[in-house]
């Protein structure tokens, strides 16, 4: 791929090198290198008393088509007064540019923010993906766009200081163990996942955003009940959450 930046700029004498872009796998033979990711961010927010939170719901989805804006709009399943936004973008500022601005109109301007569920994050590579560009860049779209998956739980966590020491096959076999779980889900249909690194852009320091996303709510909390079983979640996890859990209302999937 030829979108990758120098693995560093002038290279000083002690310091080390520094490499910026995400890597795949091979593809007709060649490693996979390229400096592009997809920013997603969720903002949650409660109506006034006395105002209909699924009809401010549809002013939003019908706003994001008409500013031709991609988004998921999600009732609160917790939270009868209030209401999800998932947005993404390439460009980061386009959360202050593009999606900030919204909150200034109509009913959307009286809304109150709930912090705690504010999550921001960006997608990246593991170093094996088959499909670099669609992996980082179209797969999340794809997932949390699909007209079938119309549950969506989204959570922070953040992993304790220990994972970070082990030796990297260590962290391999631990991180397989957990893979294969969540792939084992998505086979049987029954959920799949967005994942994002969030490290030095989350208000709690936490490193991931997780999102997952199904036909039916329940074996996406099975699926985080499996996982608790896991070596990664029992032993190295030192915070999750907190859960948004969301219903689809609408969504616009235009390119911005």
């Amino acid at each position: 791929m030829t979108d990758s930046v120098a693995a560093s700029g002038p290279e000083a004498k002690g310091l080390p090198s520094i490499d910026v872009n995400e890597h795949g796998g091979k593809k007709d033979g060649v490693k996979q290198t390229m400096n592009r990711r997809l920013f997603m961010q969720l903002l949650v927010f409660r109506v006034p008393r006395g105002v209909d939170a699924d009809g401010v719901a549809q002013e939003l989805v019908k706003l994001l088509s008409e500013r031709r804006i991609p988004g998921v709009v999600y009732a609160d399943t917790v939270d009868p007064r209030s209401v999800g936004l998932l947005t993404w973008s390439e460009d980061a500022a386009h959360f202050v540019r593009v999606v900030r601005p919204l909150f200034n109109e109509g009913s959307l301007a009286h809304v109150e923010f709930r912090s705690e569920f504010a999550m921001l994050g960006r997608t990246y590579s593991t170093g094996h993906e088959p499909e670099l560009e669609w992996s980082l860049l179209r797969r999340p779209i794809e997932n949390v766009t699909n007209e079938a998956y119309r549950w969506h739980v989204w959570y922070p966590l953040r992993r304790k200081g220990m994972f970070a020491k082990l030796e990297p096959i260590d962290q391999s076999h631990i991180l397989r163990e957990h893979a294969a779980l969540g792939m084992a889900y998505g086979q049987a249909e029954l959920a799949t996942d967005v994942r994002l690194a969030c490290h030095g852009i989350d208000a709690g320091d936490n490193e991931f955003v997780i999102g997952l996303v199904g036909r039916e709510l329940h074996p996406l909390s099975h699926l985080v009940q499996a996982m608790r079983k896991t070596r990664q979640t029992s032993e190295f996890i030192e915070k999750m959450g907190p859960f948004f859990v969301g219903y689809v209302m609408g969504s616009s999937s235009v390119t911005p």
